[in-house]
């Protein structure tokens, strides 16, 4: 790890690593500038009883990221100015204070921000899992976060039935692309939309999604008409805007809408326009629900039931977009604001272990 030590601790036991983090500085204005955080070093501090040194390895960046630097109405706290930047990330103990976890356990700690060390107490850093031939990044999106909040998303509010019409705003993100697989697992035909001819490609020839449709090069709504004849049973959103509206105008009777997202609207400063044909909602009795994955956290293990048999099995593919280096942090989070990347996007912060 890219880091100096100090001399021992007084008592004789740990070295206290130089730690890198990202403060927040001020609050962005419309997209994230190079004013708004500042990287800076700072000494971790001595271990207490109880307390674990988590090194990070992955940090995750995801749209969340760039609500959680406004001071608007939120699901969490605004990280304040002059904090650390929140993250979710996961890591390695290299140092212990507590008979429950091990140096070397690989181990999530939560939302332990964009920094190179997390010192915690043991109890809020939970062992991660470790499944033979599932790499680590697995973790961070499919077996993480990002797959909880697909699954429970699609089955606790879409509810797909076979043969019903999903459509997945998004698709090929990190979260939209699991959605779209467990869609046709289920026995649904499910449209995808994405922002690339080569990310439609992925979506309908290695994930399977009955069709896609490109934002940036053809009209959503005509390619909605097309491709839905039967009009839409479950939207899983991502994005917002005029793409939500194009797929609430097409929505049936008694349909479901996940509401996960609306990345589009993230880097507008004030109000954020709602759907602009209301009405519809009423008339097809369409039912809306928007939540956040912390709020499923509790019945993870109902989720996982499903998802890590097929992810050991190879029949749920995912990808990551990893960037190297916890000092390009603030330049990659942009990325999901731009489409630039492909599937979860990860900072590698420090080398896995054993690597």
């Amino acid at each position: 790890m890219r880091s100096a030590s100090s001399p021992p601790t007084n008592k004789g036991e740990f070295l206290t690593p130089t730690n890198r983090q990202w403060i927040l500085r001020r609050r962005p204005t419309g997209e994230i500038g190079p004013e708004d955080l500042e990287l800076v070093e700072t000494q971790t501090p001595e271990l207490k009883d109880g307390e674990v040194l988590v090194r990070t390895t992955y940090l995750s960046l995801d749209p969340t990221n760039r609500i959680w630097m406004s001071d608007q109405d939120q699901y969490l706290p605004p990280v304040e100015i002059g904090d650390v930047m929140r993250g979710g990330v996961i890591g390695v103990v290299e140092q212990s204070r507590s008979p429950d976890l091990q140096v070397g356990q690989i181990v999530n700690p939560g939302l332990g921000g964009w920094q190179d060390y997390t010192v915690l107490p043991a109890a809020m850093a939970r062992p991660s899992l470790q499944i033979p031939g599932v790499p680590m990044t697995a973790y961070m999106s499919v077996l993480g976060a990002t797959g909880l909040t697909a699954w429970f998303g699609l089955m606790d509010i879409g509810k797909p039935q076979p043969g019903e019409t999903v459509v997945v705003s998004a698709a090929a993100g990190a979260v939209g692309s699991i959605v779209g697989q467990l869609a046709k697992l289920k026995g649904c035909r499910v449209v995808g939309i994405a922002g690339s001819p080569e990310k439609c490609r992925w979506l309908t020839e290695e994930l399977g999604f009955d069709a896609a449709i490109d934002y940036r090069n053809e009209d959503v709504g005509a390619a909605l008409d097309r491709h839905c004849p039967n009009g839409i049973d479950v939207n899983f959103e991502n994005v917002g805007g005029e793409i939500m509206d194009a797929v609430i105008g097409r929505m049936n009777n008694f349909s479901r809408m996940a509401l996960c997202g609306m990345i589009s609207t993230y880097n507008i400063d004030g109000q954020i326009p709602g759907p602009k044909d209301f009405a519809r909602v009423l008339m097809r009795r369409i039912l809306i629900k928007g939540f956040i994955v912390i709020d499923y956290l509790p019945r993870a293990a109902e989720a996982m039931a499903e998802l890590i048999p097929l992810v050991a099995s190879g029949q749920l593919k995912w990808k990551t977009h990893t960037v190297d280096g916890l000092e390009n942090a603030a330049e990659a989070v942009k990325l999901l604001f731009t489409g630039a990347h492909d599937g979860k996007l990860l900072v590698r912060v420090s080398p896995e272990p054993n690597t």
